[in-house]
């Protein structure tokens, strides 16, 4: 074996290069181990072959007087250190590759190509004999002067090697680097590659990104600012609107009540002043959703504290009983003249905070508008009960008993100090007789209401239109 071995050493490297190669690609790519271990070992067996044979890689070949076996011995010795340098590459690629799926991908290549250049340097150096020195002193000349020609680019590389080890972000996280927003799809040599919420392509140079402002909004990953932002006159008292903000943000279960959200003033002057409502979400794929709601939620209780933006002072003052009958969606079929005669027949109702207005199976002869703050919505699930949604101005409840004579599916609890506008269902059911599709609203909103209760028992979304579940409130 040893005399076949010292007889045919090339013959026997090109077979473990040839079997390294077809092992390496027959062994799955997900058995990350095996194939590495197989290349650990076939390298092995290659460096045993070459000691066998009387060579060595750290050493010019013994035969300067046996052409045919000293080229033959030159060419299995650089193979040796390229093979090395491959094996090492692959094993780091391994160590790397806990990272993440790409964090060390780009640092990954730097090293293997260092690797390489190292290995060719060696294998000059050890197995060729040739002045490495002056050869190093040549290739920094070179290097020098590429490396002005391509400074930018080399800014880019290296800001991408520092990005990817220090990893301020990853693929898939939400980020925005000096004011551009997007999600990252891929972080290359040169660039980090964002999808804007345009739907835009945003390559922003590595080296950009390592010196700018970042903001990642996918970190941590189950918490998520959101805040919106409106302008009120400034002749408004602030506690009136703070009240009012405050009072939005907890009419949404989207916003979590730890860390607690908050409203402060952002700027003022003499005209107007800005107001800052903020809290977390959950999940930063609601973020847009979030804020709509807020938007609305924020429109509606500064509107039911009687912040007005654009009064019209030809027109005579109404009541809040009457511009809350505008908000109510079951009345819109009515005309001016309607809603005026329906709003004085309103009778205002006070509640505290954390007290319940209609309990389940329990019947109301009065349907309900909420005029002001907010109130949960819960069903009875056995012993318990699981909160539905919340509610706040412009909404209606206590529908029961108008178009059927069934008792409340639902507890109405106040989270806020709250203003109701009772209307007696006598008044109701005239509406219902005089117009029709005061009739077919009530109806579909109780329909509505029923699937999304039994919907919610089941633990199975509701179908419903885009919106949020809050919208079958105030149907």
């Amino acid at each position: 074996m040893l005399a076949f071995i010292q007889s045919s050493p090339l013959l026997l490297g090109a077979t473990l290069i040839l079997l390294d190669l077809i092992l390496w690609q027959l062994i799955p790519i997900h058995r990350r181990l095996w194939r590495i271990g197989a290349r650990l070992a076939i390298f092995l067996l290659f460096s045993a072959v070459l000691l066998a044979a009387g060579m060595s890689p750290l050493q010019p070949p013994p035969w300067p007087d046996d052409l045919a076996r000293n080229l033959m011995a030159t060419v299995l010795a650089i193979g040796w250190w390229l093979f090395g340098a491959r094996t090492v590459t692959v094993v780091f690629g391994l160590l790397l590759g806990a990272r993440g799926s790409h964090g060390g991908r780009l640092l990954q290549d730097v090293l293997g190509a260092l690797i390489f250049l190292a290995a060719v340097v060696a294998a000059a150096g050890y197995v060729m004999q040739l002045p490495v020195k002056g050869l190093l002193a040549t290739s920094g000349v070179m290097a020098i002067v590429i490396g002005l020609a391509l400074q930018s680019t080399l800014a880019d590389v290296f800001s991408g090697i520092v990005l990817n080890t220090t990893r301020p972000y990853q693929i898939g996280d939400s980020i925005a680097i000096d004011g551009t927003e997007g999600k990252v799809l891929d972080i290359d040599w040169r660039a980090t590659r964002l999808l804007t919420g345009t739907g835009s392509l945003a390559v922003i140079p590595n080296s950009v990104a390592a010196k700018a402002r970042l903001l990642n909004h996918s970190r941590p990953p189950d918490v998520h600012g959101v805040s919106i932002s409106v302008v009120v006159p400034a002749k408004v008292r602030p506690r009136r609107v703070f009240d009012a903000l405050e009072k939005a943000l907890q009419g949404t279960r989207a916003i979590l009540p730890s860390p607690p959200p908050r409203v402060s003033v952002k700027t003022s002057s003499l005209g107007a002043v800005e107001y800052e409502a903020s809290g977390f979400i959950a999940d930063m794929a609601g973020k847009g959703e979030a804020r709509n709601q807020l938007f609305d939620l924020a429109h509606r209780h500064l509107e039911a504290s009687g912040v007005v933006w654009n009064a019209d002072l030809a027109m005579p003052p109404r009541s809040r009983q009457r511009d809350v009958l505008d908000e109510v969606r079951v009345f819109r079929s009515l005309s001016e003249d309607e809603r005026d005669a329906l709003s004085q027949r309103m009778t205002t109702v006070e509640y505290l905070a954390d007290q319940v207005i209609l309990e389940v199976g329990a019947h109301s002869d009065y349907l309900l508008v909420i005029g002001s703050g907010v109130v949960s919505a819960s069903v009875r699930d056995g012993d318990k009960l699981l909160e539905a949604g919340r509610m706040g101005p412009g909404e209606v409840l206590g529908i029961e008993g108008i178009v059927d004579e069934d008792d409340s599916l639902a507890e109405f609890r106040t989270l806020t100090s709250c203003v109701l506008y009772r209307i007696d269902k006598a008044q109701v059911k005239s509406c219902l007789e005089q117009r029709g599709e005061v009739q077919v609203a009530l109806t579909k909103l109780q329909r509505f209401r029923r699937q999304s209760r039994e919907s919610l028992l089941l633990q199975k979304p509701p179908s419903i239109k885009k919106g949020g579940f809050l919208s079958w409130l105030h149907r």
